[in-house]
């Protein structure tokens, strides 16, 4: 009973986490398959931040048992952790914050076979876990550092299904990127819940970041995502005096509309907003400013959706991720008036538009620029990879160059990627 079908529903930490047990797994003798082999035990690391997200979950617990009546099937993560749903047709229930215990739980139940719980008041967790990755498949790695998260956006079912904010060390950060490093990877990307409110013991993000410049061989430091009021002075000190740190930042926007932004219980308005880009693009004008943008949340009329496309405009973000809101029970956006459904879609659509749009005209500005490449995978005679500010480029060579830094000329634009010449 040695081969493992993990599944793993979400975002980049759901992927962390399950990257991190895949490698206790392989420790004590499991083989990781694919699910569509014939696996003796299923893992399942569920997502609940829409309705849909946790349907698909429980979708993916039958779809297991389907494949294989007899193995075991664990499910675990955020779903697990909001609806407490123990009765699901699974042999081992682990919420968040006892992922590190899952071999112990799997010995457990092979000799007891008696259904596994495990499943913690999260509200209570202050403690970070143990789980760390010292290998990736891809060519860029990812560091959790950061756990749960304290905002309470109207929209957002998360702080309840991971908890209070609770950061990694940064002694244990600092040896998990050396070890990296060690492994051959150049580019890091620091992940988390609320990334920008890491706090070990009074060390911030910032001096987080300064650790790590100082203490590894590092060539690339990148962050999954940043709130704007979280990229303090010395962050900013940092982006102007070290080129380690990418030059692209993912700034969560979600509505250029001050009326959504208070409705959604957002820490900043357009103001606030636009002056911390205003100090960012001082520091670096070229670089890559992505967001997050969610259209159709409740009361979001015709004027205010325009409001919030035309700040979108103003701020002219180089790539725009949309989402149309959808309403997750358990939060206080789910009790307000709703948008109709094709608005919504209309909007997305819109915004869509307006984002390949603005990646176009990004990628067209950089063109003669010699930047420096991340090679990521090959295809065909192709190798693609990303830059330091985050545009997709393709080069035509046979050289094996997966994982590695090259510098190369931009001398095309072609939709989504850039043409381009190794120097």
């Amino acid at each position: 009973m040695n081969k493992v079908g993990l599944i793993t529903l979400g975002c980049k930490v759901n992927i962390y986490e399950s990257n991190a047990i895949e490698e206790l797994l392989k420790k004590e003798g499991y083989e990781i398959v694919d699910v569509s082999e014939n696996c003796d035990i299923f893992i399942i690391n569920t997502c609940t931040v829409t309705n849909t997200a946790d349907q698909k979950s429980r979708q993916m617990v039958s779809k297991c048992r389907k494949l294989n009546p007899f193995a075991i099937v664990i499910v675990m993560g955020c779903y697990i952790q909001t609806s407490k749903n123990t009765n699901i047709d699974a042999d081992i229930v682990i919420g968040n914050g006892n992922k590190d215990k899952i071999i112990e739980l799997l010995n457990e139940y092979k000799k007891e076979k008696e259904k596994k719980i495990a499943i913690l008041d999260i509200m209570q967790l202050h403690k970070y876990d143990n789980l760390l990755v010292s290998t990736y498949d891809h060519a860029r790695a990812f560091v959790k550092i950061e756990d749960g998260c304290n905002q309470f956006c109207a929209y957002c079912i998360i702080p309840y299904a991971r908890g209070p904010i609770r950061s990694k060390p940064a002694d244990m950060v600092i040896k998990e990127i050396n070890a990296i490093v060690n492994n051959g990877f150049n580019e890091v990307v620091l992940s988390g819940i609320h990334t920008g409110k890491y706090n070990d013991n009074g060390l911030k993000l910032s001096d987080l970041i300064e650790r790590i410049i100082n203490e590894t061989k590092l060539q690339r430091l990148r962050l999954s995502s940043i709130e704007i009021n979280e990229i303090d002075d010395k962050l900013l000190y940092l982006l102007e005096n070290s080129q380690i740190i990418a030059s692209h930042f993912h700034l969560p926007l979600q509505s250029g509309s001050d009326t959504i932004l208070k409705l959604m219980n957002r820490p900043y308005d357009k103001a606030y907003f636009k002056n911390k880009i205003a100090k960012i693009r001082n520091i670096r004008p070229n670089i890559s400013l992505t967001t997050d943008v969610i259209v159709g949340f409740p009361n979001e009329t015709d004027e205010l959706y325009i409001e919030s496309k035309n700040f979108i405009k103003e701020i002219n973000f180089s790539y725009l991720h949309v989402f149309p809101y959808s309403k997750r029970n358990g939060t206080k956006a789910s009790l307000m008036p709703q948008v109709n459904g094709i608005v919504k879609k209309n909007r997305a659509k819109d915004l869509n538009e307006l984002s390949l749009t603005l990646r176009e005209n990004y990628y067209k500005t950089n063109l003669g620029n010699i930047e420096e490449v991340l090679f990521e995978r090959r295809e065909g005679l192709y190798l693609i990879g990303h830059t330091s500010n985050f545009i997709m480029v393709k080069v035509k060579t046979n050289l094996d160059l997966i994982k590695q830094i090259h510098k190369v000329i931009l001398v095309e634009s072609n939709k989504d990627v850039v043409i381009g010449e190794l120097i």
